[in-house]
């Protein structure tokens, strides 16, 4: 983003954000920095997704206790992250202005403060309400991080970063269900909120204290002009575009199946008790697992070799998982995941690449659709699995799948016309 006005130009907080080096000196793997700035970002991301997905493993406790549909439960969820696509792209403005990790602190506080309210919340309404304005103070934190990423690490290390950042994600996605799932089951839903909210509280200590200073980070003042231009020029970019397509897809997905894994797990055919319906959030390991491989399995297929794999390693789970034994419907969970993780870890490293100007706003679009996924495919997934069971909330996944492979198809098509146009003599 350009500057429009120098004379409202606000120094960055950081005190070497303005000292632009002479030489390339951003993180590498074996450095101190390196594990710093990678643990740093692992313990935002978990303080992030705790806050986050706090209620999804309430939804049978809140449907139960407060007498509502899996649909009108899910909004609990749905809500948060709408709040957080909306917050996107002004966090990601205040970030140029005010620098990556002032934003990801202000961000992770202020949620965390609203995390210490929900437990009051007296009716679905006001904690609705609540988790909309949570979601909307988690944004400065993934709409900044890979930015922060992107400028301090070196591009050799980007991949491998970007998939631990995303494994600190499913790492705080599973703490966060299992904490609140389990204290839920034993004391309530209210206390199972207040348990995340100490969670990510200590998770956003860890993030502060070991946070690297930014050194390459240019301060720029609060445009909406530029910004607006900005985003002009990535929406017209075709690959950021499919990028941006395919996260919301594959969000879609995940919403639909974690939305309503606990209501099929305590009802029949399983009829498993709540906390150990709870429990099937330890799947996120997987997800831990994948996004830390990502970066090797793109090295060794290519981006789109990568996504074929997650596409359809996420349709044989979504498949299997139809299937009328518990087993087959946990390890149809365990691929769901292992290819939901893999699939974004893929898609928003190669956003970090393709945007070579305008960073925060090219991750923060990526994160838009990906979040609006996650409302659309929660709440479309839970009215499905309302109406027929969990059939309909698998078919909602297969559909985004079929889609994100149509996507993938069409960029592999162009790439190969562009290569025999380049060839042909």
């Amino acid at each position: 983003m350009q500057p429009a006005d120098t004379r409202a130009s606000v120094p960055a907080p950081d005190a070497s954000a303005a000292r632009v080096p002479t030489q390339d000196d951003r993180h590498r793997p074996g450095q101190r920095a390196f594990r710093r700035a990678n643990l740093a970002l692992f313990a935002a991301g978990v303080a992030t997704f705790v806050l986050l997905y706090s209620t999804q493993g309430l939804l049978p406790v809140l449907s139960a206790d407060l007498d509502l549909t899996p649909g009108q439960a899910s909004w609990t969820a749905s809500a948060a992250t709408l709040g957080l696509a909306l917050g996107l792209l002004p966090a990601s403005a205040l970030s140029d202005k005010y620098g990556r990790t002032a934003v990801m602190t202000a961000s992770t506080l202020g949620a965390s403060a609203l995390a210490l309210a929900l437990p009051f919340a007296p009716d679905l309404t006001t904690l609705v309400v609540l988790r909309v304005l949570q979601g909307a103070a988690l944004a400065g934190l993934p709409a900044t991080a890979m930015a922060y990423l992107a400028e301090e690490v070196h591009p050799s290390a980007l991949a491998s970063a970007m998939g631990l950042y995303v494994a600190g994600n499913s790492i705080g996605g599973m703490g966060g269900r299992l904490l609140s799932g389990w204290t839920a089951a034993a004391c309530g839903w209210r206390w199972g909120l207040a348990a995340s909210a100490v969670l990510a509280l200590l998770a956003v200590l860890a993030f502060r204290l070991l946070i690297p200073a930014a050194r390459h980070f240019t301060p720029a003042p609060v445009d909406p002009r530029a910004l607006a231009r900005t985003v002009g020029r990535h929406l017209r970019n075709p690959l950021l575009v499919r990028l941006y397509a395919l996260g919301l897809l594959f969000m879609a997905v995940f919403g639909a199946v974690y939305n309503t894994v606990g209501y099929r797990l305590i009802g029949a055919p399983f009829h498993l008790p709540e906390s150990v319906a709870a429990s099937i959030f330890i799947v996120y390991l997987v997800g831990t697992g994948t996004s830390a491989a990502a970066g090797r399995l793109s090295g060794r297929l290519g981006r789109r070799g990568a996504l074929y794999v997650s596409i359809g390693v996420t349709a044989a789970g979504l498949l299997l998982s139809l299937a009328g034994s518990l087993v087959c419907a946990l390890l149809g969970l365990v691929l769901i995941t292992a290819g939901f993780f893999a699939g974004h870890a893929t898609a928003s490293s190669a956003v970090g690449r393709t945007a070579t100007e305008g960073r925060a706003q090219a991750s923060a679009l990526y994160l838009i659709a990906y979040y609006l996924g996650n409302s659309l495919g929660g709440t479309i997934g839970a009215d499905a699995y309302h109406a027929t069971g969990w059939p309909g909330a698998a078919t909602v996944g297969l559909t985004a799948m079929t889609l994100a492979a149509a996507v993938t198809l069409y960029a592999t098509h162009r790439a190969h016309t562009a290569q025999r146009a380049v060839t042909t003599p």
